[in-house]
């Protein structure tokens, strides 16, 4: 009887998991976030506390430049609800097939993604309070290529392994 609740609760987590984005391989379009994000783009979404409530509208205004074959610079200028407009300048580099390395001025060192078919997955550590550690939050992103070229994000954030938010957002080429 043991082992079985033992089985029952694997199951049940591997039900409530994520999908690794290997399980997007070969879907299409192929997702290429060097590609997207060179140019303009913009978005429009929500952020939802932990009940799944909605509380701030999310919009967003990207600019990216190829700073070579493989790398590129994006000024993203975030608004969510009533706060002050926050600047993200993202550095975007391919590192072999479906991967790039990322960084951010206000992200903690840097992190990988995971591109395959129309998925791409970045889990990174955001810095809401530059030096003071403690206030360090993970944001845990997944971005999907829909078949009429945009792209719909969904970003978890957690502390300690406690969801606080959730931001779904649809991102548009303009």
């Amino acid at each position: 009887m043991k082992s079985f609740a033992v089985a029952a609760a694997l199951f049940l987590a591997s039900c409530s998991a994520p999908l690794p984005v290997q399980k997007f391989a070969g879907s299409g379009p192929a997702f290429d976030p060097l590609a997207f994000f060179t140019g303009h783009a913009t978005s429009w979404g929500v952020e939802e506390n932990r009940a799944g409530q909605p509380i701030a509208i999310v919009t967003t205004d990207c600019t990216g430049v190829a700073t070579g074959p493989d790398s590129l610079r994006m000024v993203q200028v975030l608004h969510v609800g009533q706060a002050a407009p926050m600047t993200r300048i993202w550095t975007l580099t391919r590192t072999g097939p479906g991967q790039l390395v990322a960084t951010a001025n206000d992200m903690a060192g840097s992190t990988t993604g995971i591109a395959a078919g129309r998925a791409f997955h970045l889990r990174w550590v955001l810095e809401v309070a530059p030096g003071d550690t403690l206030k360090n939050v993970t944001m845990d992103q997944w971005m999907y290529q829909m078949s009429d070229g945009a792209v719909v994000v969904r970003t978890v954030v957690t502390k300690l392994g406690i969801r606080l938010v959730e931001i779904t957002e649809q991102f548009e080429k303009s």
